[in-house]
């Protein structure tokens, strides 16, 4: 055929019959496909006798519009990756694990390189969560990045102390700054040899948590031991932290963790020991908390609390919504915010359908809420009423072994 000849009748139907068949679909209304996000578990590891043993951090696959969860997969072999957190801008994430150190194991954090096409794990290295030693990153139990992704944060429950880490260009972790201030700092117990209410766990400093403001100019610690909410100047150019000031509670509440309202003018912590989140109002130019109240996270009919503790607390993206999650009763409490004043209103409890209920996180988009059963090895999904607020079983369960935390890729 020659290349001014006319194309064939038969050229110019099957275009029309190609376009046609792409576009019927649309015509009639169908919906493209679903957007699917990755999400990753962290998990205690070793030996469990009453159900799956659990190898590391998994991932999945879930359905932001119709909320449908996928089997998980293990995403890299680690020793207790308790608790996870993700770089801003780059394919890394964080968690703080168990790493084999001479002579003993020792806390640490440990860096992930991404595969954002299966979801699993390469490592880029760690580094212990200690200051001058070992002993002093004993037990970290919870992981942060600064919103520009400058520094990692992580707070230890065993030595009551909090570290802060550069990050290289490529994510990766870099060595404790040292000196005043530096990048490592153990809570001060100034009760003057008078441990707190619960003897076994408020003997000492426990700190439970690390936060960082959306400016990134402080760092939030909640103290179980304590019973403060301690604030720290955060350089993220230094990689270093530096006292500033705290927010005391009643004596016996054991704040846990900690969250801050999207437009950074409140925050609440949830109090592991008394099963209640205090309210504060928060102001971003002096770095300061003032607290507004105290509520339960149970209904008041429930009498028998023994051998419950709070656990989770997350704000909905809309900043209409509180959940908190309480294990034993093993609910997830509502609450709706005032936007004027920061106030919460009790709209009740949902039960998780899963046992120990130590993590909890919003779905990105806002639809869905995952809820960690810790002890029964199962992750559940509930449907978030946009109106209302209130959570709706979906009927999902799927297993993973001893989930303990829930990261989204946002």
């Amino acid at each position: 055929m020659g290349a001014t000849e006319p194309m064939p009748l038969f050229y110019y139907l099957s275009v029309v019959v190609v376009a046609s068949l792409v576009a019927f679909p649309r015509m009639l209304g169908a919906a493209e496909p679903p957007e699917s996000d990755l999400v990753w578990f962290g998990t205690h590891t070793g030996s469990n006798k009453k159900g799956p043993e659990s190898r590391g951090i998994y991932v999945a696959r879930f359905d932001r519009e119709n909320g449908v969860l996928s089997p998980p997969s293990l995403a890299a072999e680690v020793e207790n990756p308790s608790f996870l957190a993700m770089h801003p801008r780059q394919p890394r994430l964080y968690a703080v694990c168990i790493d084999d150190a001479p002579g003993e194991p020792t806390g640490a954090i440990a860096a992930f390189r991404i595969d954002m096409t299966s979801g699993m794990l390469g490592r880029l290295g760690s580094l212990p969560t200690g200051g001058l030693a070992p002993t002093d990153g004993k037990g970290p139990c919870h992981v942060c990045v600064d919103p520009k992704g400058k520094v990692v944060l992580a707070a230890n429950y065993g030595s009551g102390s909090v570290i802060c880490l550069p990050l290289a260009a490529d994510g990766s972790v870099g060595p404790v700054s040292r000196g005043t201030p530096g990048g490592f700092v153990k809570h001060v117990d100034d009760r003057a040899g008078t441990p707190g209410i619960d003897p076994e766990r408020q003997e000492k400093p426990h700190a439970h948590s690390v936060d960082v403001s959306l400016d990134g100019r402080f760092a939030f610690s909640c103290d179980l031991g304590l019973d403060k909410v301690l604030v720290y100047r955060l350089d993220t150019e230094a990689a270093t932290l530096a006292p500033h000031g705290h927010a005391s509670l009643a004596a016996g509440l054991g704040p846990r963790h900690f969250v801050l309202h999207p437009s950074g003018r409140f925050a609440w912590c949830v109090n592991e020991l008394a099963l209640t989140v205090t309210g504060f109002t928060y102001d971003a130019d002096a770095g300061t908390l003032t607290e507004i109240e105290t509520l339960s996270t149970l209904p008041d009919d429930v009498v028998d609390r023994d051998g419950f503790t709070a656990a989770e607390i997350t704000v909905h993206p809309s900043g209409q919504f509180l959940y908190a999650s309480t294990r034993g009763h093993d609910s997830i409490a509502m609450y709706r915010i005032d936007e004027a004043t920061g106030r919460l209103t009790f709209l009740g409890v949902e039960p998780t359908r899963a046992k120990t209920p130590r993590h909890c996180a919003i779905a990105p988009g806002g639809k869905f809420l995952l809820a960690a059963g810790q002890t029964s090895h199962a992750v559940t999904v509930f449907a978030i009423d946009e109106n209302s607020g209130r959570l709706a079983f979906t009927g999902q369960s799927v297993e993973v072994p001893s989930p303990v935390c829930i990261l989204f890729h946002r």
